[in-house]
């Protein structure tokens, strides 16, 4: 065995990484971490509202549908928040994993955190989804929380050889679209209004695909006995959104994507794994939108369907590749810098954009007016707003970097 290698036996099995390998940080996942928080942080430009304002024009009208969410069926750039999100957790446990063991780690500490970890997740998120409610709002479909939910199961499987990871996602995806198969679809006269479908809604599956229609699925049944178990204002229905708390388990293979992505680049290393990402991007892709037009599985991030989990996770194979080539490959780091500084306090960045968007704004109209947003026109005054709380945002996050303050779960 070379020198400098650390051997970590568990309950579960045996972990072997090189010492040598742990110290560095990989710039490339902290920036697709970073261009991702942006992505989010950047809502506040309102670029919707904007476009409103500028009925017919195609470059406004891009923006907004990128930063915005399909209603059912497809994909926006916003749409890839959250699986880059899920994917970088998993890409990310490999590092976390072998810095660990160097330092002498236990696996059972690791697991103790790792189930620490998976709690904090899920309590941040329940506690930015109540800040504006009158008491708690148990809600599990957010980011953090879905997270939080498949973290654990994330963590044994880091431990474990890779044909585990795949085997692990080949049952989620098919036990999970199996389940939803089975569960009867909609019948004609299904009464799509009462679980908070509007009438003018009309993203409607026929056929096998309707056992993916909004609110009429599987997973709104659960969530209808699950989320009644706690205490709540009323009944709860249906989630205006289609979200729902079963979608953890498809998000778990998202995960586990990352983890393989993540495996890859630490035994690639110094070289870098760049056409086994293109190539595992291009299969995702492809098999997602296979699995869309045949009507076998359709592609909806709402409800994270498992044809959603290859789409995006080859979106999201994709991305890591072109910043690894760029950064890593091409050697040009210096422009990902304001990335890097975000990606590396995501948890900060995200509890930003949850909670002090509308202070910061109002902040600014407060002390400044709102003279200064309007120097070219009321209709770009969001988006110069937006702007202004955004490059707040960033400086926060700067003045954190600098004094290394890092938020950690």
């Amino acid at each position: 065995m070379p020198p400098g290698t650390i051997v970590e036996s568990s309950p579960i099995g045996q972990q072997t990484i090189s010492a040598s390998r742990v110290v560095r940080r990989n710039s490339a996942l902290d920036a697709y971490r970073g261009f991702v928080m942006l992505l989010m942080m950047a809502e506040v430009l309102q670029l919707a509202h904007v476009a409103r304002a500028f009925p017919g024009n195609w470059f406004w009208g891009v923006l907004a549908y990128n930063q915005s969410h399909v209603e059912w069926a497809g994909c926006s750039l916003h749409d890839l928040i959250q699986p880059s999100f899920s994917f970088l957790v998993g890409a990310a446990l490999p590092y976390s994993i072998a810095s660990r063991l160097a330092k002498g780690t236990s696996f059972r500490n690791m697991l103790g955190h790792a189930i620490w970890r998976s709690l904090l997740l899920i309590a941040l998120g329940i506690f930015l989804r109540s800040t504006h409610s009158t008491q708690t709002n148990f809600t599990f479909e957010d980011t953090l929380t879905q997270i939080g939910l498949g973290y654990p199961f994330l963590f044994l499987l880091g431990f474990r050889p890779p044909r585990w990871q795949w085997i692990a996602l080949g049952v989620i995806l098919t036990g999970y679209w199996a389940a939803w198969a089975i569960y009867p679809a909609p019948g004609p006269g299904f009464d799509y209004q009462a679980v908070g479908v509007p009438a003018t809604w009309n993203h409607n599956f026929s056929g096998f695909a309707a056992h993916w229609n909004k609110n009429s699925n599987l997973g709104v049944a659960f969530d209808q006995w699950f989320l009644n178990l706690f205490p709540r204002t009323r009944p709860f229905l249906a989630n205006a959104g289609g979200y729902l708390t079963l979608s953890f388990i498809p998000t778990l293979g998202t995960m586990i994507l990352g983890l393989a992505a993540g495996r890859w680049m630490r035994a690639a290393e110094p070289r870098l794994p760049i056409q086994r990402f293109v190539i595992a991007g291009a299969i995702g892709l492809a098999v997602g939108t296979l699995l869309h037009v045949s009507g076998i599985c359709p592609v909806v991030k709402r409800i994270w369907t498992p044809s959603w989990t290859l789409f995006s996770g080859g979106a999201c194979f994709l991305l890591l590749a072109a910043f690894a080539w760029i950064i890593d490959g091409k050697g040009y780091r210096k422009w990902a810098f304001p990335l890097v500084v975000i990606g590396m306090n995501s948890i900060a960045a995200y509890c930003m954009a949850e909670l002090s968007g509308k202070f910061i704004a109002d902040s600014f109209r407060i002390h400044l007016g709102t003279g200064i947003f309007q120097i070219f026109g009321t209709a770009v005054e969001p988006l110069l707003m937006g702007i202004a709380v955004l490059a707040t945002y960033w400086l926060i996050l700067f003045w954190m970097y600098r004094r290394k303050i890092f938020l950690r779960i």
